[in-house]
């Protein structure tokens, strides 16, 4: 019994499925998003800041001070004060800490800031 195109069949359908999947690649950073049920996908070029759950900054998923995440922020604003800065803190985090980075590059010349949320199913 030729099997040869039922073997061409099965071929056609796993390229076709490795095609069409969707790879989801994650940030290096280790963190959970708060849940919102009126979250929206984010497409914007934006500046990051990540926030793990003892608080402290990650900038380009390297640990940043605040005095180094003040300047580094303000370098990557430059002239462009429209620009969007998210906050992608872990949900453990304590809001005051997160309040802080926010106050950083609010103070840097972020003209947008936004705090970033998972969709809650």
């Amino acid at each position: 019994m030729p099997l040869t195109s039922l073997i061409d069949i099965v071929f056609m359908l796993l390229i076709y499925f490795l095609l069409t999947t969707n790879f989801i690649v994650d940030e290096g950073i280790n963190i959970k998003l708060p849940q919102a049920k009126a979250s929206k996908p984010q497409v914007e070029e934006t500046i990051t800041i990540f926030v793990d759950r003892d608080g402290r900054p990650f900038l380009d998923e390297q640990e940043i001070n605040m005095g180094d995440l003040f300047k580094r922020v303000k370098e990557m604003i430059g002239d462009d004060k429209d620009k969007l800065v998210v906050i992608r803190a872990d949900r453990t985090v304590i809001l005051n800490k997160a309040v802080k980075i926010m106050d950083v590059a609010k103070s840097a010349g972020a003209g947008r800031l936004c705090l970033a949320t998972e969709k809650d199913l």
